[in-house]
């Protein structure tokens, strides 16, 4: 799908300043004569949510390692905040699905260890009181020396959250952060997740199996085909926010969560 298609089809709300643009970006693994990913256009907009979903093995974790600067593109540009992405950036803020918080370090020390690694520790304690208005941002004002193991899973991805934020990225990638939660502690996560992002205009761009988690948090849903991973359509999410846990239970969520399964291969998310 073109870009100009593909911008015409995200939500009218969010036509803001670009802050991530992708042209042509494809992925050939030669060793392996493997396509992963075909020739995909992407522009996400200041303050924007965006998803993408498709079957197992579609290209979506090697599209968002391309756009953390983790794996060079075979072909295309990418491009963040009017430079080109050849590398890890402190403007790119990137989730996975485990927290992988140190064991040995206190939440908070967690939280500006990136800091730490890229400053020295000098500068990592002058972001102390920023590390710790983010812990009370996310509800955990008082766990500040708790070490990860004391903490629900819930909690540790909050933290880690918080660490993701503290280098004030110009973009958040979030490869299936809570899919090791359970689906109540998932659901207050994704809830949290949108707090956090509408208090911050944060740009956040999610890998996700799930359609409805989609849908929920979501200004638009990038439906991918199978491999060679490319962009079969846009699908705008046009519910209020904030949103709500209720919305689930709505006939136009239902009607998206139809649109978008329509275009997957339904066993490739048993």
């Amino acid at each position: 799908m073109s870009a100009a298609r593909l911008e015409a089809l995200a939500p009218s709300g969010q036509r803001g300043r670009p802050v991530y643009e992708l042209r042509g970006v494809s992925k050939t693994y030669a060793r392996r004569n493997i396509q992963a990913l075909g020739s995909v256009d992407l522009t996400l907009t200041e303050g924007s949510f965006s998803s993408v979903i498709g079957a197992s093995g579609c290209g979506k974790s090697t599209l968002l390692k391309i756009m953390a600067g983790l794996v060079p593109p075979s072909a295309g540009r990418v491009m963040l905040a009017g430079s080109p992405v050849t590398g890890p950036r402190r403007d790119i803020g990137m989730m996975f699905q485990q927290a992988t918080l140190f064991p040995w370090k206190t939440a908070l020390e967690n939280v500006v260890l990136p800091i730490e690694i890229r400053d020295g520790k000098a500068a990592a304690r002058a972001k102390q009181g920023e590390a710790r208005a983010l812990l009370e941002l996310v509800g955990l004002k008082g766990f500040e020396t708790v070490y990860p193991g004391e903490l629900s899973g819930g909690m540790a991805q909050r933290a880690a959250i918080c660490r993701m934020l503290i280098t004030e990225p110009a973009v958040l990638l979030l490869d299936e952060p809570f899919s090791a939660l359970d689906e109540l502690t998932r659901d207050y996560m994704n809830m949290e997740l949108q707090r956090i992002c509408m208090a911050r205009n944060a740009t956040a761009f999610l890998v996700t199996h799930s359609i409805s988690e989609a849908v929920i948090l979501s200004d638009t849903v990038y439906v991918m085909s199978p491999r060679p991973g490319r962009f079969v359509e846009a699908v705008e999410v046009d519910l209020p926010r904030p949103r709500t846990l209720e919305m689930i239970t709505t006939p136009r969520f239902g009607a998206l969560v139809d649109r978008i399964r329509s275009h997957l291969d339904k066993g490739s998310f048993l």
